[in-house]
């Protein structure tokens, strides 16, 4: 398997265990989008909490030239430091969620 294809199937694992744990009602439903085509992984959450509405992604990930990059993560959750202890290497991740003079100072990637 090619290494996309493996983070691939990296993040999916990831956010579908971290989402299994969210509460899914009829008023407000856990969403993950996985497109697999444009590399690009969400989970939200979607409905309502009696009258406010409720549309907030949790986690965003996306592979852009064979990187893991993070969006997004709303959790207490460390998917980066999770998906290390899957076998993705430290430079191929990248913390999207950092502006870009402050990726340099992290453990992982930069672009």
């Amino acid at each position: 398997m090619d290494k996309v294809a493996q983070y691939r199937q990296y993040i999916q694992t990831l956010m579908s265990r971290y989402a299994n744990d969210d509460v899914s009602d009829d008023a407000l439903e856990v969403q993950l989008i996985f497109d697999t085509e444009g590399d690009h992984y969400l989970w939200m959450n979607v409905g309502w909490q009696q009258f406010n509405r409720i549309y907030r992604c949790v986690i965003h990930f996306d592979i852009k030239d064979g990187k893991i990059w993070l969006q997004q993560n709303l959790t207490d959750q460390n998917p980066a430091e999770e998906l290390v202890e899957m076998g993705v290497p430290r430079k191929d991740i990248v913390l999207g969620l950092q502006p870009p003079y402050k990726r340099q100072y992290t453990e992982y990637g930069v672009a």
